[in-house]
């Protein structure tokens, strides 16, 4: 086991894979000499060669165009793209072709490859450099929808992630790569999908939560603890498959549910969940259902972006309310 930040992992969860699987490839725009934008591919091409991480043309399109072909051809290719924000351009193949591949062809074809995509605000960048839309691919299906919040659960699902025979968009936080360290097996140990976990136990209210909002609700439990309300922290790691089990074992202990997410409020992640949860635990519930999210605006520039991700304040405030049954 050793320590590391979760950029790390990712690097040493995608090393592993390209080392064990000749028919894996890395592809994306400066993946390889320049070892990414986060630099989570730094070091692999020198290691596995140009034509196993390919520095690709600046078009998204053409990336995942081009790992859909692999795809189909047999090999299992890793695409990165730079920033959420960047992949609008190729969600027509996504949702076009990669998602609908195995039922068009009846089962004869399917896409097993990886879109790798940072994702969220929180460093200051420009818009489309700070997007959370997840929310996009879990509508779509045919897709599974990957957001790790710790190094060990970013190199587990990564390599559960290029196993599985079918697509999946794995996002990565952009500003919890390097924000906490963890240990992380050598290889990885991989992570099943639809498996939440439990990272805090509590009896008087659920926070659910996924990727870089993880901490933060953490943090937040913290406080309300010293404050005397116990929560049930519960990180999601995969929005599809769901596990709705565990998060409605939760919400039946203690009667409250508070739902965390940075992306934007209308038809946002939290909005499913949060009907989820309704439709099947509605007579449990003491209180209605609460979501704290980011709003429904463009993400601000860097002076303006703290208004936008949701705070620890937020959330706590949130909880405050979903106490008191309002």
């Amino acid at each position: 086991m050793a320590e590391q930040n979760l950029a790390q992992a990712l690097t040493g969860a995608l090393d592993h894979v390209l080392s064990t699987d000749p028919g894996t490839i890395v592809l994306g725009e400066d993946v390889g000499l320049t070892g990414g934008v986060f630099r989570v591919t730094d070091g692999l091409q020198a290691k596995h060669g140009p034509e196993r991480v390919i520095d690709t043309p600046v078009a998204e399109s053409g990336i995942v165009g081009a790992a859909f072909g692999m795809a189909i051809a047999g090999l299992r290719p890793i695409a990165e793209i730079q920033f959420l924000g960047f992949a609008y351009p190729a969600f027509d193949q996504v949702v076009s072709h990669i998602s609908r591949i195995r039922n068009r062809s009846r089962h004869r074809f399917t896409a097993p490859l990886v879109i790798r995509i940072p994702y969220g605000a929180g460093i200051g960048a420009a818009e489309h450099h700070s997007e959370s839309t997840e929310a996009l691919f879990t509508h779509t299906p045919g897709l599974k929808v990957v957001i790790p919040a710790t190094p060990a659960d970013a190199a587990g699902l990564l390599l559960t992630a290029v196993a599985d025979p079918d697509p999946v968009i794995f996002l990565e936080p952009i500003r919890s790569y390097r924000r906490l360290r963890g240990e992380v097996g050598d290889p990885p140990e991989p992570v099943a999908f639809g498996e939440a976990v439990l990272r805090q136990r509590g009896s008087d209210v659920t926070i659910i939560s996924y990727g870089a909002m993880v901490p933060d609700v953490l943090e937040a439990a913290a406080q309300l603890g010293h404050t005397g309300t116990q929560a049930d922290v519960i990180d999601l790691r995969t929005l599809v498959p769901l596990d709705i089990e565990a998060v409605l074992e939760s919400v039946a202990r203690t009667g409250r549910a508070v739902i965390v997410q940075e992306g934007h409020r209308t038809c946002g992640f939290a909005a499913e969940l949060a009907a989820s949860i309704q439709e099947n635990a509605l007579y449990l519930l003491e209180a209605p259902v609460a979501r704290v999210t980011g709003w429904d605006t463009v993400v601000p520039l860097r002076r303006a972006e703290h208004h936008y991700v949701p705070s620890i304040g937020r959330i706590v405030a949130a909880v405050e309310s979903t106490m008191r049954g309002v």
